[in-house]
């Protein structure tokens, strides 16, 4: 019995760090991550300040976890459908298509969470900053790695940064400008693009 108790107390602390976790996210996308406090986050969920403290401890740990789990949420609802499309240009339009509705989508208010607090960090050295830069450079190199996969392809570092190019515009159009347009343009010219490359893999293929 005891350790019924204790499970459903670890449940409803994981919870409980889960929602702290996700309303810190939605604040920092819109606010930046120095816009999290602990007495503020216990505040808007209504727990108490000590229990937020002793989810994270220090609110660089806060801003760590934040970041770990709006990662988290972007494989979730970009990364995982593509995976279910066979390796190639399906995969990559899955993929293009993924991040452009969790754009769009407002999945976080403030569009992409990691276009948000990248330009506060960058100049910043520390473990924060690190955490930022090492999934930037997982998400371009698994855009990059898709490219390659499509026959063809003579130069996927030059396809893959034009690609996110088109992403990272729509995404600061729409957040910026408060233009719903940004969007289907990006879908134009990712498709435009697209067709671009095959048509000339197809060539060098002759």
């Amino acid at each position: 019995m005891e350790d019924v108790k204790v499970d459903g107390r670890v449940e409803r602390g994981e919870q409980t760090r889960r929602q702290i976790l996700r309303r810190a996210a939605e604040i920092a996308s819109v606010e930046g991550l120095e816009g999290l406090s602990i007495g503020r986050l216990a505040g808007e969920l209504e727990v108490s300040k000590s229990g937020v403290f002793a989810h994270f401890g220090s609110k660089e740990e806060l801003q760590l976890s934040t970041v770990r789990a709006a990662a988290a949420i972007f494989v979730q609802q970009v990364v995982e459908p593509a995976l279910t499309e066979p390796p190639g240009l399906a995969r990559l339009e899955r993929l293009l298509d993924g991040w452009l509705a969790y754009s769009e989508n407002r999945t976080f208010p403030g569009g992409c969470f990691f276009y948000a607090v990248q330009a506060e960090f960058d100049a910043r050295p520390g473990r924060v900053r690190d955490a930022i830069a090492g999934y930037g450079r997982e998400w371009n190199s698994y855009v990059r790695e898709t490219v390659a996969a499509i026959p063809g392809i003579t130069d996927p570092d030059q396809l893959a940064f034009e690609l996110v190019a088109f992403l990272e515009m729509a995404n600061a159009q729409s957040v910026l400008h408060d233009d719903p347009d940004a969007y289907s343009r990006a879908r134009v010219a990712v498709r435009a693009r697209l067709a671009q490359a095959g048509t000339a893999a197809s060539t060098a293929r002759r």
